[in-house]
């Protein structure tokens, strides 16, 4: 037992020294899981990160382990020992035969035979893992989880430190660009990006599709395509892996010997694993891809201006669809009349409507300002029919000092309907004077200013599928 404290005290001091060395993140994720393996007596250890969902685990930092065994695939939170998200250790005593892993095949082959999982956690939520492998059946003691404790403790200040620095270098080139433009008042949650590309058309590219808010993960699995023996001799790894689209992506330039090989891996890959979804890209064939996905602009719509995605088409869609259940369950048995507000409201109602399951009807009102304040309205085109009796869903696409909302619902009520309620896409409470209710609201936003959606800046941006935050000089 001695020993082992004497072991394990080494290994945190080494670990904490090695969290203070001032190296890249993956040189010391990789550092410490080699102090923690060796401490432990395991095979391989590696280090792993949430996904700001809370859906995929990211490996940023290894050691021990085969470059198949680490990417075998994305690794699902939810699905891969899924009780470390509550923030317990999980005990694999034999990998192959245990159900709680999604690649127990691999870590046969591999000859992983037990695996302990340890929660990072920053507060009360988790962030990542760590997980230690063995070829041996391994025993744990109770002062293995206090060492992992420990180590796992260190760990998640090292991510959060090195969020910080990402976030602070990004306030930094964002001020740069726009001077006068307030600081952000608090860092996004999980925000990090531990990453080290290969090539600078891969941070392109990841830019790309962190301004369209598309998840990703950067090669996440290696496909073997060609054998000696038992021996994998070739082994295939594409760039990025979309899990919303279930597609894997490989980047290519113009040149065309780089073109004609890649183009060969991707045949042969499809041809031996034809369930897999993969694209050989150029930058401009995933503009064009984007469209079709409806993450894109559409047609002409402008884009210049926006300073980032706020959300993209499909975190609105799954919203939406949302909103919709919810509303067609606490009207069960009603039947409803949807009113808007032309114009902004035109996308989310078209969307919201279709998945709205009870008997309904729609309506429209159009409103103009005057005198220079939004609180001073006249209703230009009221109601085609009566609402008297009737269950009335008032739908909106922004609600923000909440002025005009409250003057409209006072107009409805005065026709008497027999429930009044309010759905609302955008939520801008920083603005609220008025204190109108809200019984159905999509997101909470910032006080940004926000087009796409349906919601425009001088009559342009409405027909940009996802939503943006607005650069105004």
């Amino acid at each position: 037992m001695t020993t082992s404290r004497g072991r394990y005290y080494a290994g945190l001091q080494l670990i904490t020294a090695v969290s203070n060395a001032n190296l890249s993140l993956r040189r010391t994720c990789n550092a410490i899981a080699k102090a923690i393996a060796k401490s432990m007596g395991m095979t391989g250890c590696r280090v792993l990160l949430l996904n700001p969902k809370n859906e995929y685990l990211t490996t940023i930092g290894s050691f021990g382990l085969s470059d198949l065994y680490l990417r075998k695939g994305p690794l699902d939170a939810r699905k891969s020992l899924p009780e470390v998200l509550d923030g317990r250790i999980a005990v694999v005593a034999h990998a192959p035969s245990d159900e709680r892993l999604q690649h127990p095949e691999v870590a046969e082959s591999q000859q992983v035979v037990s695996i302990v999982a340890a929660p990072l956690m920053r507060g009360q939520d988790t962030i990542g893992q760590l997980r230690m492998y063995s070829r041996e059946t391994h025993s744990f003691s109770r002062l293995d989880e206090e060492f992992l404790r420990a180590a796992a403790n260190i760990c998640a200040v090292v991510l959060e430190r090195a969020e910080l620095l990402q976030f602070k270098e990004r306030v930094k080139r964002s001020c740069a660009k726009t001077p006068r433009r307030a600081l952000p008042a608090q860092m996004p949650v999980s925000s990090l990006k531990p990453t080290e590309f290969a090539h600078e058309s891969e941070v392109e590219f990841a830019n790309l599709l962190d301004f369209y808010q598309i998840e990703w993960l950067y090669e996440p699995r290696s496909f073997p395509l060609g054998w000696n023996g038992d021996e994998v001799s070739q082994m295939f790894t594409p760039d990025f892996y979309l899990p919303e689209l279930d597609m894997y992506v490989e980047l290519t330039t113009m040149k065309q010997d780089l073109i004609t090989s890649k183009n060969r891996k991707v045949r042969k890959l499809r041809e031996m694993y034809p369930d897999i979804n993969i694209r050989l890209l150029t930058r401009k064939d995933f503009a064009r891809l984007l469209s079709k996905y409806g993450y894109g602009p559409m047609g002409d719509a402008r884009v210049e201006g926006v300073g980032r995605i706020l959300y993209s088409h499909v975190q609105i869609q799954r919203r939406v669809r949302s909103l919709g259940r919810r509303i067609s369950k606490d009207y069960v048995g009603q039947r409803i009349v949807m009113i808007g507000v032309l114009k902004g409201v035109m996308c989310f109602m078209s969307d919201l409507m279709r998945h709205i399951s009870i008997p309904m009807r729609v309506d429209y009102m159009d409103i103009s300002h005057y005198g220079g304040e939004e609180d001073v309205v006249k209703i230009t085109r009221d109601l085609d029919s009566s609402i008297s009796g009737e269950h009335v869903l008032m739908v909106e696409d922004i609600v923000d000092t909440g002025m005009t909302l409250n003057y409209i619902l006072a107009h409805l009520a005065s026709h008497r309907p027999a429930s009044l309620r309010v759905c609302t896409l955008l939520d801008r409470k920083p603005r609220r004077l008025a204190n109108v209710k809200l019984d159905y609201v999509g997101f909470e936003i910032p006080d940004e200013f926000v087009v796409g959606y349906g919601l425009d800046y001088k009559g342009e941006y409405r027909n940009l599928p996802s939503i943006g935050i607005l650069h105004q000089e």
